[in-house]
């Protein structure tokens, strides 16, 4: 076993409590039951494990299916042109948002860019001994009354890679969890995301490509249709384990209700790569 990619924040719990334990809390908590997970590959910055093994302890009165998807097929089956372009601007996500800084519009017009350099420069240092990835902040405005946030990007990076042993390319982007675009189409099917506390806030998301430039809803609205046609729902059960590739297997998790307990751990390869590779190689 490995890591949990989001071990350097401390954002996710093990199962047990117990902090070297090397299965992980999965998105189970009541306040998220109606937040649909989107299809995604699990990695923060560089670190990327090669597999998972997701465990049910106890599945959902209803709802709550893990969800996975071929990354391999949904990069054959997305427009040519699209990956063309996505491939050639990259892709950046934006990780974090710090929606605290309406005052700093009460402020003298003339103080502004002065208060908004120095509280821009803390959080940047704050945010970057916390992170093992370059976070760039950019002042920007959000939520529904359009306060003035920070928002923390990741560096840019391509959004498909080659596998490293079988050498297939295959869809490794997360658009389709961390697009604020298609969270806010789900909202209208399964109800709000209620995004309510402070941290909850923070860990909002969104993608864009490497040079900052938006993506269209056409696009989004694409790349949401493909990957719901490659999505297949698994319903576990109490003792079910489902082991996956995290490079060319994406996964999610469906809206429930009642009580779920699953978890996860990560590995960083299995038995047998380097005889898969010799033969991928070959053939």
């Amino acid at each position: 076993p490995c890591l949990d990619p989001l071990h350097s924040v401390s954002a996710r719990p093990t199962v047990n409590g117990d902090k070297n334990s090397p299965v992980y809390e999965a998105v189970n908590k009541e306040s998220r039951k109606n937040f649909f997970i989107g299809m995604h590959n699990e990695f923060v910055g560089t670190r990327a494990p090669r597999a998972a093994a997701f465990v049910c302890f106890k599945a959902a009165e209803e709802g709550g299916e893990f969800l996975i998807a071929d990354g391999r097929q949904i990069f054959r089956d997305l427009k040519p042109e699209l990956v063309e372009k996505l491939y050639d601007r990259d892709i950046r996500y934006s990780v974090m948002e710090l929606p605290f800084f309406g005052w700093v519009d009460n402020l003298p017009e003339f103080a502004r860019p002065g208060v908004m350099g120095a509280v821009k420069g803390l959080a940047s240092a704050a945010i970057n001994s916390k992170v093992d990835f370059s976070v760039d902040l950019q002042w920007g405005e959000g939520g529904y009354d359009q306060v003035k946030m920070l928002q923390a990007r990741a560096p840019s990076q391509p959004p498909i890679l080659v596998h490293p042993v079988t050498g297939e390319p295959h869809w490794f982007c997360n658009v389709h969890s961390h697009s604020s675009k298609l969270r806010k189409d789900r909202e209208s099917v399964y109800g709000a995301e209620r995004f309510e506390d402070g941290a909850s806030q923070i860990n909002k998301s969104d993608m864009f490509y490497g040079d900052d430039g938006d993506i269209s809803d056409a696009d989004l609205e694409h790349m949401d249709e493909v990957t719901m046609k490659n999505v297949q729902f698994v319903k576990m059960t109490e003792g079910d384990v489902v082991l996956l590739d995290n490079y060319k297997c994406m996964h999610g998790r469906n809206v429930f209700d009642g009580t779920r307990k699953h978890g996860v751990a990560w590995f960083e390869g299995w038995e047998g790569e380097e005889e898969m590779k010799a033969k991928a190689q070959q053939s």
